[in-house]
């Protein structure tokens, strides 16, 4: 397996892959093809991986910049993140992830945000934060992973982006 950063050609498969990948899931709004692409279209993507093998795309992870009380304060959000289903809990999505924390440390991030499963991302450091809230999320899922500084406090705003809908 190899990670490298998306190309143009590879949009085709990036969406048929997050499409696959979050498809029937309880969790999901099954939006998140149409916020990839909407990151896309609003020069939002700050850092997009993608995960490959001999069969193709097996793997992406989005990163954009997020506000912290209208701010930018260097912080970036995490997702969504896409595994296709037959190759999940074979390391791919970790990979992404420790990936792409990699790239945004070197684009100078002070930190990174997520909305997940406190069990899985915890085990890259990621962990709750009353100081930092996502209206409408349950606040136990909605996670931080500061690299330098302070924890900011604030509400967090994503890009537009993840507002979209399927209508």
């Amino acid at each position: 397996m190899r990670i490298r950063n998306e190309t143009e050609a590879d949009i085709p498969a990036i969406r048929a892959l997050v499409s696959t990948a979050f498809a029937g899931k309880a969790y999901s709004s099954q939006t998140e093809t149409a916020i990839v692409d909407a990151l896309r279209r609003n020069g939002a993507l700050s850092v997009t991986l993608v995960a490959e093998d001999e069969s193709g795309i097996i793997g992406h992870i989005a990163f954009s910049p997020v506000m912290i009380d209208g701010e930018d304060l260097g912080w970036y959000g995490l997702g969504p993140i896409a595994v296709a289903p037959e190759r999940q809990r074979e390391g791919i999505g970790s990979a992404l992830v420790r990936e792409g924390l990699a790239a945004i440390r070197k684009r100078n991030a002070n930190g990174c945000l997520l909305l997940g499963d406190p069990n899985y991302y915890g085990r890259f450091g990621f962990r709750a934060d009353a100081r930092l809230r996502l209206a409408g999320v349950p606040p136990e899922y909605f996670q931080a992973l500061c690299f330098s500084g302070e924890m900011p406090a604030g509400m967090v705003t994503y890009d537009a982006a993840f507002e979209v809908t399927n209508d």
